[in-house]
Parts: structure tokens; C-alpha cells; sequence
């Protein structure tokens, strides 16, 4: 059987905190790799003809993490603390979002990942978390590690996610300001922070359609955090 191709969405070559995000992708195409998958890097910018003619060759899809989403996207005035956002990359994943969900692609999101597949599906965001006055700390410091351990999560029993990891808890990393807010109809919250804040989303009636809100990708030494990339190519397969 040959490895299933497994495309990852990008960030503009112009991105705010272009370095990390270069990091970051670089550890999602050696976790897709490990995992068995042929990871395809696509463009933030492709037209849609284009756009549809590469997600039709793909068997699975990854939505990698990045700058925020433009809040018209969910119907909100942007706040100050909106940042990085890139309407053509936007534009790009959502389509790509919406095909996969209206096609049973199987498809993982990771950190805005999660936020675009809620915002694709009719859902809002905390355009900060700090906007939710329960919220503790989860944004990404510069002095912090990527593989930092921020806090457990609690995993809803039954989901995917449980089944993957095998576990009912497990410790994350941390580097986003923004979460989910209100959750688009068909996703269900398979996952939250000690606070509250959601940390994992599942479409429901798909085959495979999972998204966090950590990053898994720095995580590299953890089983559970592999096993994600895993059921990926799985899926796929």
C-alpha cells in the first residue's frame, strides 16, 4: 500500500514570528513522515482551481498553526489584541476545511487549526483569551520552551481523542492567545484546560475529523502526542 499523502497548510513567507512558525512546520513534516504519512506542503495563496485540484490528490489534511484569523470571518469587529492575520491564508483554509468536512477527508488541525475548523463550521472565537475572565494563563511566552508542559487537560471519554491517546488526561504545551468561544453546530469539545478553555474538537458523523489546541509537533518524545500523527496516516490509509 503506498503512504498516503497528507498535505499541511502554510504560512506566508511574510508571517508575523515567521522563525517559529518555520520551527513549527518543520517538526509537523517529521512528524507526518515518522507517523508513515508523504507530507505536501501547500501554499497560503493558491487560487481556487488550483487549491481544489491539490486537495483532490490528497489523502488526508493537516492545518498547521499561525496567525489569528480575521475576526469578519466569524461576524466580530477586530480588537486590538488581533494580530497576523492573512486573509489569503484564511481563505485558503477554510475552503480547504469545508471540502474535508463536506467530503469525509480525514482531517487534524493544530492550534489554528482548531480555531479555523470552528470558525469554517459557523463557530466564534475569544479574539483573547483574556476576554474570558476565567481563563488562566495559556499564551506562549518567548522565554518558554515549545515542549514546555503547561497544564493537564481533561479528555471526554468515548471521543477519538481518548482512543488515541489512551489516556483520560495528559499534559500539554501552550502557545496560543486565542480559543474557541462559541463551537460551530456538528463539532463536539472532546477536550478542556483546567479553566475551562476548549483543547480539542471532533467533527461529529465524520470519519476522522480532529482538531487541538496544543501543539503536538514539539512534543516529539511523547507517545500520546505521536500517536495523534499516527491515526492521521491511519485515517488516511
Amino acid at each position: 500500500m503506498k503512504p498516503p499523502l497528507i498535505g499541511i497548510t502554510t504560512h506566508a513567507s511574510d508571517a508575523e514570528h515567521r522563525a517559529a512558525l518555520d520551527r513549527l512546520t518543520s517538526q509537523i513534516v517529521q512528524a507526518v513522515a515518522a507517523a508513515g504519512g508523504l507530507p505536501v506542503l501547500i501554499p497560503p495563496d493558491l487560487a481556487e482551481p488550483a487549491l481544489r485540484g491539490v486537495f483532490a490528490r490528497l489523502d488526508g489534511l493537516l492545518l498547521s498553526g499561525g496567525g489569528d484569523i480575521d475576526p469578519r470571518a466569524y461576524q466580530a469587529a477586530a480588537s486590538p489584541a488581533v494580530g497576523g492575520v492573512d486573509p489569503a491564508r484564511d481563505r485558503v483554509e477554510l475552503a480547504l476545511v469545508r471540502w474535508a468536512l463536506g467530503e469525509a477527508k480525514p482531517l487534524f488541525g493544530i492550534c489554528r487549526g482548531l480555531q479555523i475548523m470552528n470558525v469554517a463550521g459557523g463557530g466564534s472565537l475569544y479574539q483573547d483569551i483574556a476576554d474570558n475572565p476565567a481563563a488562566q494563563r495559556h499564551t506562549f511566552y518567548p522565554d518558554f520552551p515549545f515542549d514546555r508542559l503547561s497544564h493537564p487537560i481533561a479528555i471526554e471519554p468515548g471521543s477519538q481523542l481518548a482512543r488515541i491517546v489512551a489516556r483520560g488526561a495528559i499534559e500539554v504545551n501552550s502557545l496560543h492567545h486565542q480559543a474557541c468561544r462559541e463551537i460551530a453546530p456538528g463539532l463536539a469539545v472532546v477536550a478542556r484546560a483546567p479553566d475551562g478553555m476548549v483543547e480539542a474538537l471532533e467533527a461529529i458523523d465524520h470519519p476522522f475529523a480532529l482538531a487541538v489546541q496544543w501543539h503536538p509537533e514539539a512534543l516529539p518524545d511523547h507517545e500520546d502526542q505521536r500517536a495523534l500523527f499516527r491515526a492521521l496516516v491511519e485515517a488516511a490509509g
